[in-house]
């Protein structure tokens, strides 16, 4: 007997320790992906089946638009998914915590219908990163649909050093400046040289993690409140970076990485010599 009871302690605690490793209350973890059960129901997911197209960088170069989330799932197989906190739980004067959910109720004759929404961002941690907004009756629906959104629209950023200082350039910063805007939510991204730290707000610190920036700096104009509208400027805010063209001689000068690879200077400009 008292071996029996010693070996019901023993798997008691082994069982506590996995809940404590298990994910918040509404989220799920996620599913292993089978590549081989995969059907493609576009041209371009079967082939990235086929192993014709074998890095992100070629759809993303090319404009396309992904319509499978399993494409990113085969080319990026080390990407990873969070929720953003851009909710927040009842409290006495509006004093909740701050939560995942977003909870929105609709008037209607039979009554009051609640409705649940999530913000989740998605990143491979060296160059690619999105996010995505999901909306359900139930959490984890909402949560699903916005890590499915994030995965459709991920992009490529510019990373570099953040500092003519340095003697060897590193990619632990963003090249040059860059802003984004949405709603009334105003964002401005600056270089930042190495040891600066990401000095931005909590929620946009998980984006940079995601996307692979190590250091950089930011103001914000506008109702930042407003998290939806502050993280969406941050996210195009990056977008930005891809936008600006660069001299032939800059992308090595400042070691601009555009995704995980070192950034070419295009064939078609020349250097002036």
């Amino acid at each position: 007997m008292v071996e029996e009871t010693k070996t019901n302690t023993a798997e008691a605690k082994e069982a506590r320790k996995d809940t404590s490793k298990a994910p918040p209350r509404g989220v799920r973890m996620a599913k292993v992906f089978d590549k081989d059960a995969w059907k493609p129901k576009t041209k371009l997911g079967q082939l990235v089946k086929d192993g014709e197209i074998k890095t992100i960088s070629e759809i993303l170069d090319k404009g396309i638009p992904i319509l499978e989330q399993e494409i990113v799932d085969v080319l990026l197989p080390n990407i990873e998914s969070d929720l953003l906190m851009i909710g927040q739980s009842k409290g006495k004067f509006g004093g909740g915590k701050r939560s995942i959910w977003r909870q929105v109720q609709k008037k209607t004759s039979e009554g009051n219908k609640a409705s649940f929404g999530a913000l989740a961002v998605v990143g491979n941690k060296n160059g690619f990163v999105g996010i995505g907004y999901g909306k359900a009756r139930e959490t984890v629906p909402a949560r699903e649909k916005a890590v499915r959104a994030a995965k459709l629209n991920l992009i490529k950023i510019r990373r570099g050093s953040g500092s003519w200082e340095s003697a060897a350039p590193e990619a632990n910063s963003i090249p040059f400046a860059v802003e984004g805007k949405c709603g009334s939510v105003r964002v401005k991204l600056m270089p930042a040289p190495k040891g600066a730290g990401l000095v931005v707000e909590k929620e946009c610190q998980k984006i940079l993690q995601f996307a692979g920036v190590k250091d950089i700096y930011s103001k914000t104009y506008g109702q930042t409140k407003t998290k939806l509208n502050h993280v969406r400027a941050f996210f195009l805010a990056l977008k930005n970076l891809s936008v600006m063209k660069l001299q032939p001689d800059q992308y090595k000068k400042f070691g601009i990485l555009e995704g995980g690879a070192l950034e070419s200077a295009p064939k078609d400009e020349k250097s002036d010599e």
